[in-house]
């Protein structure tokens, strides 16, 4: 795409990453004739696990775009496309390439994000034999000295104890030392299902025409699911479109997102989340600016957008994201490794289609695959539910949500995953297992509307199956998660019933069907 030739003083040589695509990062104030950035495509990281294609498309045409903005603003950039013949399919690989093309005098990048790429990084800069610098990406509100502050002397790492750490730290949603609105977690107001008379607005897209992506994928052999219009692809491409997408969040869903954000609807897949999180992910937006973007849209406008609604979307940035990010930093790689239940059976063929009776996991699943999205909910209580109750290996799990989720990259997905959703970190994230019988789901969405099973029903052909798998669950791992005090009363309720039997049989009908 840019074939810059080779400057004659020995350039120092810059990585960009694709999930490092932050105008705002520092080595871009200046333009340095000496500096040549390289950005490449390359097969290594497009198939190290079955992405959506939408997934592959945005990335690509996301960094596209930031390649020549860089060479707009006077940069020197060499960007590899995915089918350049000389491209050696590995991110080292063509560090090296170009590292010897230019005759470097020293090689830069940021700090990857994913363990696999630091590893990957730091064995190639230990080869070479010019200097080698590792800089901060300048994107992330927390760091390790922090994390270490909050949790010095901890045995647990509690998330909203980190969370409150991060709004004193960081004066968010503070009047002095005290949370504005008098609370620190609004939770309990945000959890109300969707009212049948209440207007979604459709969800913003955009419209581009990667057609030619599309046909190099082909061309290259690159396997992906989901399905996609290349000639209207509908995600934001760089910084400007990413901010737009961020103020048609604050202008038109924000006032809703706090009460309706665990809400799940056959109505609308995006109802009023903001969907900023390949943004973020990417790095074309900062996560203190979307925060303070909506802060100052709940001071402009406090009648219509309430502190219930911000602190809820707030706590999913400087809460979770970065939490999350902690977590993974402190635990891998021996994080991706942790299965506490010892679950070992296979992913459903189904998880591919969206093709069951189970009206839930179909739209969720086929929502997934659509738009390469679902909110933290269908995640969380449809899918990982479901792949937690009928003990699916979470390394299954794991490469499922890593592939077919737009904003899915490691770090950030393996602890919401594995920790989060499968409890398969035995309880580093959570506090006990997120799972629910089919009750929570009729209560949360439509979806059992549209259902062949009945949400009341333990056992019988036209019962739910999350019910008996639920209680086989508990059953099952009643060594284990007994003596959690979180989930006594689930164990006394068991006890009680007059048809244990009934209900582990028909849970045991259903996994071997699988």
């Amino acid at each position: 795409m840019h074939s810059n030739p080779p400057n004659p003083k020995s350039p120092t040589v810059r990585l960009i990453l694709g999930d490092q695509l932050s105008h705002y990062h520092s080595w871009y104030r200046e333009v340095h004739d000496d500096v040549v950035y390289l950005m490449a495509e390359v097969q290594s990281e497009a198939s190290y696990v079955k992405h959506h294609v939408q997934k592959v498309l945005g990335f690509f045409q996301a960094m596209r775009t930031f390649a020549h903005e860089l060479e707009q603003a006077g940069h020197r950039i060499i960007y590899v496309t995915l089918d350049d013949k000389q491209n050696q399919g590995s991110l080292s690989a063509e560090c090296l390439r170009h590292i010897a093309l230019h005759s470097a005098s020293s090689f830069e990048y940021q700090e990857p994000d994913e363990w696999r790429l630091q590893e990957e990084l730091r064995s190639m800069c230990a080869s070479l034999d010019i200097p080698s610098t590792c800089v901060q990406s300048e994107h992330f509100l927390s760091d390790d000295v922090l994390w270490s502050t909050v949790f010095k002397g901890k045995k647990t790492r509690i998330m909203e104890n980190f969370y409150r750490f991060m709004r004193k730290h960081h004066g968010i949603l503070m009047n002095g030392t005290d949370p504005i609105g008098g609370a620190w977690n609004f939770d309990k107001e945000n959890r109300k299902s969707i009212p049948k008379t209440i207007d979604i607005p459709e969800p913003l897209s955009f419209d581009h025409d990667v057609t030619e992506l599309a046909s190099m994928l082909d061309r290259m052999n690159i396997t992906t699911i989901g399905t996609v219009d290349a000639s209207h692809f509908p995600w934001p491409k760089n910084r400007v479109e990413s901010l737009t997408l961020m103020d048609f969040f604050n202008k038109h869903l924000l006032s809703n997102f706090g009460r309706y954000q665990d809400a799940m609807t056959n109505r609308s897949w995006s109802l009023f989340h903001s969907r900023l999180s390949f943004s973020l992910n990417t790095k074309m937006l900062h996560p203190l600016e979307v925060i303070t973007s909506a802060i100052d849209a709940m001071n402009k406008n406090p009648e219509l957008i309430s502190i219930e609604q911000v602190e809820g979307y707030v706590r999913q940035i400087l809460g979770w994201r970065e939490y999350m990010r902690g977590i993974y930093r402190e635990y891998m790689p021996q994080y991706a490794t942790l299965n506490a239940f010892n679950h070992t059976r296979q992913l459903p063929a189904w998880f591919w289609t969206g093709d069951t009776p189970m009206h839930c996991l179909s739209m969720t699943i086929k929502q997934s695959l659509d738009h390469a999205y679902a909110h933290h909910i269908q995640r969380l209580m449809i899918t990982g539910n479901y792949a937690l109750l009928a003990g699916i290996n979470p390394d299954e799990v794991d490469a499922w949500y890593l592939g077919i989720y737009m904003d899915a990259i490691e770090w950030v997905e393996m602890p919401n995953t594995r920790g989060m959703s499968q409890f398969a970190d035995g309880g580093i994230v959570g506090t006990k297992p997120y799972v629910s019988s089919a009750s929570y789901i009729n209560s949360m969405s439509d979806y059992c509307k549209g259902c062949a099973f009945d949400p009341k029903k333990k056992v019988g052909e036209d019962a739910c199956p999350f019910n008996s798998l639920y209680w086989h669950f508990y059953h099952r791992n009643r060594a284990m998660l007994g003596g959690n005090n979180r989930i006594g009363m689930m164990y006394a309720v068991w006890d009680k019933m007059q048809n244990k039997e009934e209900i582990l049989a028909q849970a045991d009908a259903h996994l071997n069907a699988l």
